[in-house]
């Protein structure tokens, strides 16, 4: 998960948090909700759906910003002087994540949605469904990383280096690898709002959180600094929390009818994400223990790779698609399927510690 904020508000030499010790739990109740509040009040959904500007849900604009916005105080990108160090955890989280992960989604999305789902799903919606699938697949987690890489006991510099180095990249390279795989599955791309998307939900946020931390550590010396920025963003973790549970529960809730009546739909879209979560994290996984990275970068690399920054997708997917679009709904069931999935690997990973070197 997808890549979310919940993970934004600890730093990532923090210990992990009640939230995201039970964020399967919680994610669960609020699929649960939103699919039982989305058909038993679809007016209201109806209503907040509406609520929008240039294409962008002012309401899912807001919750997204609620939790980005601690995740991009978080990045530090002083650590960007690091990056020298131990460099083959980044040329396969680069590799990985910008050179093959996208374009293995959108293959898996063109051969289930266009040939072997074809009997059951109609072209339009199948092309709505690869659409979906290509946001998350471009979308590389930047956030919940932290937690994995906690739960691996990663080393958490290297995976701040990762992060903010993964945020520059996704600066440039987002909307272009979009667009083309958009173009290359013949989905006419909406250049300008998919720009507007990337900035409202990328740029802008990373600027904020670039100069509030600029401004927090200003004001502090030294290690005083770095505890400025821990207790600013521990401040917002119930915002982003909140901001998190809200989300899921509004996404389930304008998807929630269609949910209820069509579930083997969910299954379809859900076969692609799998098979990508378990193909990328093993390729990564595999490929490091290969070149002998150690364990604390290794398992942190393939998280990385594995999880989506589901937001930014879903934001974007909503953006261009519509509230009630296939692709919008493509980008929740990756919400549903991410955690589990993640939780999975990590269980899979640490027992396989000793594969690795261990420093």
């Amino acid at each position: 998960m997808t890549d979310n904020a919940i993970s934004c508000a600890e730093r990532p030499a923090g210990g992990i948090g009640f939230f995201e010790r039970y964020l399967s739990i919680w994610v669960a109740l609020c699929i649960v909700a939103g699919i039982a509040l989305g058909n038993l009040f679809p007016g209201l959904f109806g209503f907040l759906a509406g609520l929008e500007y240039a294409s962008v849900n002012l309401v899912v604009a807001v919750l997204i910003w609620a939790m980005v916005f601690p995740m991009m105080v978080n990045v530090d990108f002083a650590s960007l002087s690091h990056i020298g160090d131990r460099p083959k955890g980044l040329v396969l989280t680069l590799v990985v994540n910008w050179l093959i992960k996208p374009f293995t989604m959108a293959a898996l999305g063109v051969l289930f949605f266009q040939y072997v789902f074809a009997p059951w799903i109609e072209p339009v919606d199948a092309q709505q469904y690869i659409a979906g699938l290509i946001l998350l697949g471009a979308a590389p987690c930047t956030a919940m990383v932290f937690v994995w890489s906690q739960l691996t006991r990663g080393d958490a510099t290297y995976t701040l280096v990762q992060v903010s180095l993964n945020d520059v990249v996704m600066i440039f390279a987002f909307a272009p690898i979009v667009a083309l795989l958009l173009g290359v599955t013949d989905i006419a791309v909406p250049w300008e709002t998919l720009l507007l998307a990337t900035g409202l939900y990328v740029v802008i946020p990373l600027v904020a959180g670039v100069l509030t931390r600029k401004w927090l550590t200003a004001r502090a010396n030294g290690a005083e600094a770095e505890a400025a920025v821990t207790r600013f963003t521990s401040s917002l973790k119930p915002v982003s929390v909140i901001g998190l549970l809200v989300t899921v529960v509004l996404l389930f809730g304008f998807q929630g009818h269609v949910i209820v009546a069509r579930p083997v739909l969910i299954v379809l879209i859900a076969v692609p994400l799998l098979l990508q979560s378990y193909g990328i994290f093993f390729l990564t996984y595999f490929a490091a223990r290969i070149w002998k990275v150690p364990f604390n970068v290794a398992a942190p690399c393939a998280l990385i790779g594995t999880s989506n920054f589901f937001e930014l997708a879903v934001a974007v997917a909503i953006s261009l698609f519509g509230l009630n679009s296939g692709a919008a709904l493509a980008t929740v069931v990756g919400v549903l399927v991410e955690v589990p999935v993640m939780l999975s690997l990590v269980a899979f990973a640490n027992r396989t510690r000793d594969w690795f070197p261990q420093s």
